[in-house]
């Protein structure tokens, strides 16, 4: 995995509720199992403008969304896609539970934001959607438009996301402890 500390980028504010993972990427298109090339793909049925209609929509780095969003099946697809086409940080007031773990599985960073901290940041987006958004992971805080709004979230995917590692590359770096405690078994 990439190492997330720190993201820089414009915004896309796509805030629909209930954002299920068939409208992220449809069914017809999990006929791979490489992580790659899902971005030409996401939301192909839907095409929403808020997406879409933006310029440079392919290198916005973060996305607002809105409640509920990654719900529906567990296709971890749908994280694929999002990954693919450059989104590396999703902040909303709630996400399904399967998705925020495929998520943070694959170097994609999920905020959860209380309602009026989310409406802040929307309200500033669109007084300012060409303005540049930094996440910073290390800090826990998103600066946005003279906004600082601070964020916390599970400490084990902060720390495999900083350091940029997976699971198993999290426990792989504890290799000598492991073999040192199955000895003295």
């Amino acid at each position: 995995m990439t190492k997330l500390d720190r993201v820089t980028s414009r915004v896309v504010c796509f805030t629909a509720e209930n954002v299920n993972t068939d409208q992220i990427i449809p069914a017809r298109f999990l006929k791979r199992i490489d992580k790659t090339g899902f971005g030409n793909d996401l939301f192909a049925d839907m095409k929403p403008p808020e997406v879409f209609g933006l310029s440079g929509a392919r290198q916005r780095q973060i996305m607002l969304c809105g409640p509920n969003f990654g719900c529906g099946s567990s296709r971890e697809h749908a994280v694929w896609a999002l990954r693919d086409f450059g989104f590396r940080v999703l902040i909303s007031t709630s996400f399904a539970d399967i998705f925020s773990e495929n998520a943070l599985k694959n170097g994609v960073l999920i905020i959860t934001l209380d309602a009026a901290s989310h409406a802040q940041l929307v309200a500033a987006w669109q007084e300012a959607p060409h303005s540049e958004m930094t996440v910073d992971l290390e800090k826990q805080v998103i600066s946005f438009s003279g906004l600082n709004i601070p964020f916390t979230g599970n400490s084990f995917s902060r720390t495999c996301l900083l350091e940029g590692l997976d699971e198993l590359g999290y426990i792989l770096r504890h290799e000598k402890q492991i073999a040192a405690f199955e000895a003295a078994r």
